[in-house]
């Protein structure tokens, strides 16, 4: 039997409860511990930092309604060059991977000719405004005549004179002929005057060069053979090189043909003898395309007018 001093009772309540206040700390505790979920920090930091490539945005080529069937001998440069467009739209238009995989007796959709693909515009020359100043100046206002006035209107006006700057000479911009991936140099495709000239209005695709059968054509630039054949009316056998994404040239109404498609040329390299087939005479009819477009090879060529 336990026998409590009443003097001692105070001291040990306030224990009691001390020690049952720190069994029930230890009990909460004891339930708030939980196992943190096992995460993949590793895995989901690349999700939420891994690059959506973006989508790439498909050019709009316009169909201009026409349809090719695809004939033995057809290549896709030859149809696009006859047909004045960029092998690359027909290609695209039609969903063709491959422009070699073409097939006998395959309609195909050629697109529409976008003359805004080619830029043969005049470089804008900067112009100077000689009145812009006078523009910027607040208008004067209306003073009632007098002697006194009038001394100040001449004095400004004597002021304005003096002091007005010196007017600048419009500076003139020098047109550079620039491709996409590098510059040109063009040469000569063989000797001979013209006798032809570039014409969009009478349909002259190119120039015609006079000269003897059996005459040397060159490649008037670095480039690759992609056509090397008769297939195209009016255009007897015929060479056309691609230099690069923007220019083709062109070698019509030769006798003989010394490459083959696929085979890359140096500029001035021989690549045909001229002749006349499918021509009225012994000629080189030359030919420069931009984006598939025909344009003026007297723009590249120093050419020799007869």
């Amino acid at each position: 039997m336990i026998v409590l001093d009443v003097k001692n009772v105070g001291s040990v309540t306030r224990w009691l409860l001390l020690i049952i206040a720190a069994v029930m700390l230890v009990g909460c505790a004891k339930r708030a511990v939980r196992h943190a979920p096992v995460v993949e920090r590793g895995v989901e930091f690349k999700k939420s930092t891994a690059k959506v490539a973006p989508t790439s945005a498909k050019k709009s080529i316009a169909a201009s309604g026409k349809t090719y069937t695809v004939q033995k001998g057809d290549t896709m440069y030859g149809i696009a060059f006859e047909n004045g467009v960029d092998v690359s739209d027909v290609a695209e238009l039609n969903n063709i991977d491959n422009p070699s995989a073409i097939k006998i007796g395959q309609q195909l959709s050629i697109p529409a000719v976008a003359p805004t693909r080619v830029s043969d515009s005049k470089p804008k020359v900067p112009r100077v405004n000689i009145a812009g100043e006078m523009k910027t100046q607040p208008k004067a206002g209306k003073i009632p005549y007098s002697e006194t006035a009038l001394a100040q209107a001449e004095k400004s006006q004597d002021d304005k004179v003096t002091t007005a700057p010196a007017k600048e000479e419009p500076v003139v911009a020098v047109a550079a002929e620039t491709d996409d991936e590098e510059s040109l140099e063009w040469g000569m495709p063989s000797v001979g005057k013209v006798i032809a000239e570039f014409s969009e209005s009478a349909n002259r695709k190119g120039v015609d060069i006079a000269g003897k059968q059996g005459q040397a054509v060159v490649a008037s630039a670095t480039g690759k053979v992609v056509y090397s054949g008769s297939g195209l009316r009016g255009y007897g056998k015929l060479v056309i090189i691609k230099h690069n994404k923007t220019y083709l040239s062109a070698y019509a109404h030769n006798d003989q043909v010394l490459v083959k498609e696929g085979q890359s040329v140096s500029k001035g390299q021989k690549i045909a003898e001229m002749g006349n087939t499918d021509a009225d005479q012994v000629k080189l009819h030359f030919e420069i395309r931009k984006f598939g477009k025909p344009v003026d090879p007297a723009q590249f060529l120093p050419l020799i007018k007869s």
